[in-house]
Parts: structure tokens; C-alpha cells; sequence
């Protein structure tokens, strides 16, 4: 039996990853959504306007492994306007951002147009509808992960995210878990 906890959460859209916050602003954190071990930590980050699969542990030498750029990570993101053929081959290729006040490039990816629209549990505050124009959904999967990296991605190519919803960390996917869900796991085998 291990000494550690570790945990796979839907993180709901809204809430930080995060367990403590201390500006002034109320927040939703995740200690909220589940009663953790003591000295739980999320592996890496998913933003507030973000949802999806996020991997939480006590163990600190499993969070240097998930983080590594040996790990993938694959997102849904819905995007405004209907993506081309030209932004998704951008997208493979690299794509400059911006960040921490400088130009980067990111690393090749793989992307593609998802033929139908996901199915995902309904997100609680509403997109929007299509009386304010199309949107479609690509499958992004990055082994690095910069501030906001995917919702940059989008944007560069001028398609900006609408939702952005991560479904797996390596081997372990999103599954049938429901926004706010968490499963404690024996490990993670990424």
C-alpha cells in the first residue's frame, strides 16, 4: 500500500487548481469539491475558465514525472468560427505566443478538427449559442505546458477558445467522470 494519496478530479469550470488563495477576491478551490489527504497538491494547472482532468497527489517526486515534457497532455477546445485545414497544419507546426513578456514558439504538436462535438457533461455557465456564429471543436496534445498555452495556441491562428476542457495526462483519461468528481486512485501510470 502506498504512502501516498493520489487522486484523478473533474475540475469544474470556475474554480482554481488550487487549495489556498489569499488576495481578497472569494474563489472557488478545489478543497471545496472533496475532503483530500493532508498535503494534497494538483499536478500542474488547469485556469479558472478551464475544466477537465486533473491529477492530484501527495507524493512530490509523481509531480516532477507528470509535469515532464515526456507526458502528454490532450485538450478539447471549442473554438470560435470554423477551423480550417491552414490553422490546424499551423497548429503541428508551432505556433509564436506570448509569454512571461517575450515571444516563444511552441513546440510541434499533434492537432486535428474534431468531426462531431464531444461528448461532455453540459458546462454550468453557457458558452453561448449559435446565433452568435459557429464554432467547431479540435483536439490539441502538448508536452509542454506555458500560462494559458492552448487558449494562446487557438487565438494565434484566429480561432480563439471558447471552452477548453483537458481529457488526459498521458495514459489516463477524462473517462466518465462528471464536473466536480473526484476518484482516488492507487497511482498514476501516465
Amino acid at each position: 500500500m502506498s504512502l501516498h494519496h493520489h487522486y484523478l478530479i473533474y475540475k469544474p469550470w470556475g474554480y482554481l487548481s488550487q487549495f489556498t488563495y489569499n488576495l481578497k477576491r472569494n474563489k472557488k478551490l478545489l478543497g471545496e469539491l472533496h475532503d483530500f489527504a493532508e498535503g494534497t497538491m494538483a499536478i500542474g494547472r488547469l485556469d479558472e475558465d478551464s475544466e477537465g482532468l486533473l491529477l492530484l497527489t501527495t507524493d512530490g517526486m509523481m509531480s516532477e514525472v507528470v509535469r515532464s515534457k515526456k507526458v502528454e497532455k490532450e485538450y478539447y477546445a471549442q473554438v470560435d468560427g470554423h477551423i480550417t485545414a491552414a490553422a490546424i497544419a499551423q497548429l503541428q507546426t508551432g505556433v509564436e505566443i506570448g509569454f512571461k513578456g517575450t515571444k516563444y514558439t511552441t513546440l510541434p504538436c499533434t492537432a486535428f478538427k474534431l468531426e462531431t462535438p464531444p461528448a461532455l457533461p453540459e458546462r454550468s455557465r453557457k458558452i453561448r449559442d449559435e446565433r452568435h456564429g459557429p464554432t467547431s471543436w479540435v483536439s490539441i496534445t502538448v508536452t509542454e505546458g506555458k500560462f494559458r498555452q492552448v487558449r494562446k495556441m487557438t487565438s494565434a491562428v484566429g480561432f480563439p477558445t471558447l471552452r477548453l476542457v483537458r481529457v488526459r495526462v498521458g495514459n489516463i483519461y477524462l473517462g466518465d467522470l462528471q464536473p466536480g468528481e473526484v476518484r482516488e486512485v492507487d497511482g498514476f501510470d501516465v
